[in-house]
């Protein structure tokens, strides 16, 4: 992350005045876009040292494109979290996911064929492929143990805890909340 910050500051300081020679641009717009760089990049910087990391969301399973995420931060049902994936379909071991906690240990998790339902709130629909050909088998129904959690987001295409190959996200794989930034 922080190594992200250097690169973002030499550019700032390096690089934009020689793209702006070349490109003649006025020393007003100059200023000005360094500046915004060099705010952001200290404010970055700042964020890192209180436990914040940037995490960059590549589908389209939630709204937002980039989220803050607070290392260790407690979380609760509805709030999204930031965890490691497991590894599996077309993601490598580590990748970063961003979802929503829709259930808590105890929470009874049920299922009608590939329908599921947590209590009496309807999650969806666990489709039989993914986008990418990726064969899908549901996850099983039953109560959550203690230690995993429930997470999935509004989007059908959302590879989440409705499916086996994803199943609950165990504690030790939480990072903390995540919150949208844009």
């Amino acid at each position: 992350m922080k190594g992200a910050i250097v690169v973002v500051l030499v550019w700032s300081l390096v690089a934009a005045p020689l793209a702006f020679a070349l490109l003649r641009a006025p020393k007003q717009l100059f200023l000005g876009c360094s500046a915004a760089i060099g705010v952001l990049a200290v404010s970055l910087w700042i964020a890192a040292g209180f436990g914040y990391r940037i995490t960059e969301n590549m589908t389209a399973s939630l709204n937002g494109h980039i989220y803050l995420h607070k290392v260790g931060a407690p979380f609760r049902r509805g709030d999204l979290i930031a965890y490691h994936w497991q590894g599996g379909a077309t993601y490598p071991p580590g990748t970063i996911f961003i979802k929503r906690v829709i259930g808590v240990p105890g929470d009874e998790v049920r299922t009608d064929g590939r329908m599921f339902w947590i209590g009496e709130r309807y999650i969806g629909f666990a489709k039989p492929v993914s986008r990418a050909g990726v064969p899908l088998t549901p996850a099983a129904g039953g109560t959550i143990p203690d230690g995993e959690y429930f997470v999935a987001t509004g989007n059908p295409d959302s590879l989440d805890s409705r499916y086996a190959l994803a199943g609950n996200v165990k504690r030790a794989q939480i990072l903390g909340r995540a919150y949208e930034l844009f």
